[in-house]
């Protein structure tokens, strides 16, 4: 299982990367392994709102149907397209081709009050 050293990591499994004003935002190995086959992803549009904290979209696995939430709170700048047609891009690529959404940060510093991926692994250790 990775755990990328340069993200940052929710206790609801959902990670952050930083580049510049906007925040890219994904779900983690962890928790694609956990839900199983993804066949569906339901994302919000671009120009929305998003509040740390609460849903923006949803994850579907053959397992469960999941709420994924948003680490930061920003406006929706870009969409993962090709999640829409091919889901199950988030169990083969997490960390890259698998990311969500991407949003412009209402305030960058909400990034540090995420885990770095030591937390996050011990979380995950304390969970399993």
């Amino acid at each position: 299982m990775e755990f990328p050293e340069e993200l940052k990591y929710t206790e609801e499994h959902e990670w952050v990367m930083v580049e510049g004003e906007l925040a890219v935002i994904g779900i983690s190995d962890f928790a694609q392994d956990a839900l199983g086959d993804v066949v569906f992803v339901e994302l919000p549009e671009v120009g929305a709102e998003v509040e740390a904290g609460k849903a923006f979209g949803v994850v579907e696995s053959v397992k469960a149907v999941s709420d994924i939430y948003a680490p930061i709170s920003g406006t929706v700048e870009e969409i993962n397209e090709d999640l829409l047609d091919t889901p199950e891009i988030i169990n083969t690529s997490p960390y890259e081709d698998g990311w969500l959404i991407k949003i412009r940060m209402r305030d960058a510093s909400d990034v540090e009050d995420l885990m770095d991926a030591e937390a996050y692994q011990a979380l995950i250790a304390e969970e399993s």
